[in-house]
């Protein structure tokens, strides 16, 4: 799944956690199904600084609906904390510090995962008072614009937006690149403050980032889906689930009666974090 959260969910965005990650991890056969009933608590993988999906305050609405599970299950809550970089699963999940990793990519290889809890796409975000309307990659004025995007690394892990801004010819320096991660200088949001100030004049945003950074800048937002990719291998929607090891089938079939019959409670934690969803998820 090249290009493809996370963050990420990840990381900060779910194309950084499927590109960082790969393919290769090992898959550790750990926790086998007949243990679990014998657990009292929940073990959850997160990035500590992830806003505003986890942080170790517990206060991202991926926090939430972990306190949700656990609370079906009868379980209290602990973390694993590691930060949303290549080796996540490998120091995680594979090393048997915890049990789920909430956000994930619905079919990411190196996780069984979940029924999907939400879905939703990479957002063109501009300041409703510059009345753009720009409703698609294809809109000539882009070329002279400011664009924002938001940027993981070496390009072969970018995410979907900064691939496609480049096959679609726009370029150069009117493409403004911010950090994907949470580090000492830089945070995701950076991409909304900037467009709140006017320094660009469209930013291109994983949609959980684009709503919850959008509403705290105080600054009135409109928010317009990204149209599906010409490219079949880089997607812009993508439905979001929790991932477990493959062993652990009792706990993944708990966890999606869960997320069905919480469904409500589920989306209003996703509506209080103004996170944008799209489709359906089932």
């Amino acid at each position: 799944m090249k290009g493809a959260a996370v963050t990420l969910a990840l990381l900060v965005t779910l194309a950084g956690r499927a590109a960082a990650q790969g393919t290769t991890e090992p898959t550790v056969l750990l926790s086998p199904d007949s243990m679990w009933k014998q657990k009292h608590n929940l073990r959850v993988c997160a990035d500590p600084e992830n806003m505003p999906f986890t942080d170790r305050n517990r206060e991202g609405f991926d926090n939430k609906i972990a306190d949700l599970i656990a609370h079906e299950l009868g379980d209290s809550v602990s973390y694993a904390w590691w930060p949303s970089r290549r080796g996540y699963l490998r120091n995680t999940l594979n090393a048997g510090t915890c049990d789920l990793v909430i956000g994930v990519p619905v079919g990411f290889d190196p996780v069984a995962t979940t029924k999907p809890y939400y879905r939703s796409t990479y957002y063109i975000v501009t300041r409703t008072d510059r009345k753009l309307d720009i409703k698609s990659l294809d809109d000539p004025r882009l070329k002279k614009l400011r664009i924002g995007v938001n940027l993981l690394g070496e390009d072969y892990t970018n995410t979907p937006p900064a691939h496609a801004l480049s096959a679609h010819g726009i370029e150069g320096t009117g493409v403004v690149g911010f950090s994907g991660f949470y580090d000492e200088e830089h945070h995701p949001g950076e991409i909304i403050d900037s467009l709140a100030k006017g320094n660009i004049d469209v930013a291109l945003v994983w949609g959980p980032v684009a709503g919850y950074f959008a509403k705290k800048s105080g600054v009135p937002m409109t928010l317009t889906p990204l149209p599906d990719s010409d490219s079949p291998e880089l997607p812009f929607a993508y439905s979001v689930a929790i991932g477990t090891r493959r062993s652990d089938r009792e706990l993944r079939t708990l966890v999606d009666d869960i997320l069905v019959r919480k469904k409500p409670e589920i989306d209003k934690i996703l509506m209080e974090y103004n996170v944008p969803t799209i489709g359906t998820t089932r």
